[in-house]
Order: C-alpha cells, then sequence, then structure tokens
C-alpha cells in the first residue's frame, strides 16, 4: 500500500500513543502520523510533549499533548475523558511508556523501584487497556486495535533485570488475554517485541552491554523508524485481521543464542 493510500485509507482515524514524546514513541507517532492518523502522546513531562508536538506537526492539530501518570487510575481516566471530549472515539491505543532500573544484583532492587516500574510497564498498559475497552464497546462503529510493546524481554531476559523483565513477560499475557476478551467486541490487540531501538534509553547498549557469561559488549542496533514502520503496518489492518505477536530486532544482535 503506497503512502498516499494508507493516508485515505486512514484519514480521521484516531490513535493514542503512550510515551510518545520520545524515543521509539515518538518514531511511531511520526510514522502514524505520516500514514494519515491523528494522535494523542502522553506521558509525565508536558514540555517533552509539547516539544514533540511542535516537532512532528508545528501544532497543526494533527496530534496532540495530554499529560498523563498512567501508573495512577484517575490520571488514565482523565486521559481517556479528554479523548472522548477531543474526537468522540478511538482507534488505536499503542501502549509503548515504559521504564527500567539501572542493571543491578536481583537482591539490591529495592521495594520503591520495583513498584515503580511495575507502575509503569504492566499496571500502565493494563489501565489504559481498560479504558481502551470501554471507550471502543460503546462507540460507533465499535472496536478498536491495541498494540502493546512487549520488548525482547518479554521472552528473554538480560543480566540483572529481573524487574524490567517480569513485567515484560506479565505484557505478553495481558496481550493474549485482551485479544481472547476483545474478539466478541471487534478489538483486536498484538505485540511488538522489539530489540535494540537506538533511543535514550537502550544508549548504553551500542557501547557496551552486560552479556550472560558476565562480559561486556556492544550490540548493534537499529533506527527505531522501523519499528514505526511496523506498527503502521500492523494498524492498518481491519479488525478482522491481527498479528498477535512480531519480533523486530536488530539482525546481529545477540538474541537467537543469548546466553
Amino acid at each position: 500500500m503506497s503512502e498516499d493510500t494508507m493516508s485515505d485509507v486512514n484519514h480521521g482515524r484516531i490513535g493514542l500513543v503512550t510515551g510518545g514524546g520520545t524515543g521509539v514513541g515518538k518514531a511511531m507517532t511520526k510514522a502514524l502520523l505520516a500514514a494519515g492518523w491523528r494522535l494523542v502522546i502522553t506521558g509525565r513531562r508536558a514540555a517533552v510533549l509539547d516539544a514533540a508536538v511542535e516537532e512532528l506537526c508545528g501544532n497543526d492539530g494533527r496530534v496532540v499533548s495530554v499529560p498523563a501518570d498512567i501508573g495512577d487510575p484517575a490520571s488514565v481516566a482523565a486521559l481517556f475523558d479528554e479523548i472522548r471530549a477531543r474526537f468522540g472515539r478511538l482507534d488505536l491505543l499503542v501502549n509503548n511508556a515504559g521504564s527500567n532500573v539501572p542493571a543491578i544484583p536481583l537482591e539490591d532492587v529495592s521495594f520503591e523501584q520495583w513498584n515503580a516500574i511495575v507502575a509503569a510497564n504492566l499496571t500502565g498498559a493494563f489501565l489504559c487497556t481498560q479504558e481502551a475497552f470501554k471507550l471502543f464497546k460503546a462507540q460507533t462503529p465499535r472496536g478498536g486495535r491495541i498494540i502493546n510493546n512487549g520488548s525482547i524481554s518479554a521472552t528473554t531476559p538480560r543480566p540483572r533485570s529481573a524487574p524490567y523483565t517480569a513485567t515484560k513477560h506479565a505484557i505478553a499475557g495481558l496481550t493474549k488475554a485482551t485479544a481472547l476478551d476483545g474478539r466478541p467486541f471487534d478489538i483486536a490487540c498484538g505485540q511488538i517485541d522489539i530489540g535494540n531501538a537506538a533511543s535514550e534509553m537502550t544508549s548504553v547498549i551500542s557501547t557496551g552491554a552486560l552479556q550472560a557469561d558476565g562480559s561486556t559488549a556492544a550490540e548493534p542496533t537499529m533506527d527505531p523508524a522501523h519499528v514505526a514502520d511496523a506498527v503502521v503496518s500492523m494498524a492498518a489492518l481491519p479488525l478482522d485481521v491481527n498479528v498477535l505477536t512480531m519480533t523486530i530486532m536488530a539482525t546481529k544482535m545477540p538474541f537467537v543464542g543469548r546466553g
């Protein structure tokens, strides 16, 4: 499908990208925008979101920022109330926002660190999914699509990454449960597992990442634009078709055979 054709198909469709102001989320927003979507981006830092909007579309209204803490139920409810008020519907939710703790021994992870990662990576995705379900079921035409950022860690951990890995394994379960529960209501849910997309969060990987044998090695990375293109392709499918899981990775990263 050409870019012009895709733009025509997606014209008027509304998407929400969590963590859409930086890194991979910003790349997703840019690609969806080019494909004809109107978008809401959210995150905790209003200034970062506003700067992203200005860069992406010059405040022409095609992308709007709504700051929210997705780990807080009241903040998520307010976010979706804003979407209802502005657009009256939602067609796509990309659960992209996430966080991590430094690579420290499992026994040194504090309870506060654990709770913060669970809130950002898992609770936030659940709360946004829950609110999206309410909107998807009530709107006409009903239904919509959810794409979860699972990460390679949804299947295979890095050393010293217990909180992050636990939440991303849980995202895989949430994706499957969401896909199952959404079937009767024309709600599709899939997951994209991303390996070594270049961003602020993964900057250390290109200079030296801890390996399973205890060594440190630089790993190949890829342009996040390729991840964004994959998300656009998933989002463009009709609701009776779903990519349940996709792995996109730097070809030479140590994943196949990791450990």
